[in-house]
């Protein structure tokens, strides 16, 4: 990397921090959504005229014989365990002062589904819990690493709220 790089990528790291942003989503691959991210989205989030929208990923184990099956689909209690988990960051965006939406979709790929998502309700920004990075090898195999992905593939800045194992 020359050093011109370097700079130019310091620079637009410190605009992102810098700059304030009017739309952002906080989403989760199915983790709870820790007080951190709350507080990131507040951070970064662009004075009074803010919102934010919350996205849960309920996990779609996947299909049998090319057919959804009704046994790989989230259960009622992870449905259920997937609402709370959006009805708690509305709460506590609200709290911050941030009007909040939310819902929940269930899929097999959450990272493109947080993208088209970001995309289609014209969010600026994207927050995330994270676990810490894994090697790129291992990583591809592990669903925690769903943020890594999300960031590797959004065109909005994507800021990781990484927590502790």
């Amino acid at each position: 990397m020359t050093a011109t790089q370097a700079g130019t990528e310091e620079a637009v790291t410190r605009a992102e921090n810098d700059a304030g942003f009017a739309r952002t989503l906080l989403a989760t691959e199915g983790r709870a959504i820790p007080d951190a991210a709350i507080a990131r989205v507040a951070e970064i989030a662009d004075g009074s005229g803010a919102t934010a929208r919350v996205l849960s990923i309920a996990r779609v184990h996947g299909v049998a014989f090319a057919l959804p099956s009704p046994g790989l689909l989230p259960t009622k209690a992870e449905m259920t365990a997937q609402r709370e988990i959006v009805a708690s960051a509305i709460k506590r965006l609200k709290r911050k002062g941030i009007p909040a939406t939310g819902h929940i979709i269930g899929t097999r790929k959450a990272a493109a589904r947080i993208c088209e998502e970001a995309t289609r309700q014209e969010c600026q920004a994207i927050v995330m819990a994270a676990d810490p990075d894994r090697n790129r090898f291992i990583a591809d195999m592990m669903w925690t690493q769903e943020p890594q992905r999300v960031r590797r593939r959004a065109k909005v800045p994507v800021f990781l709220v990484v927590t502790e194992a």
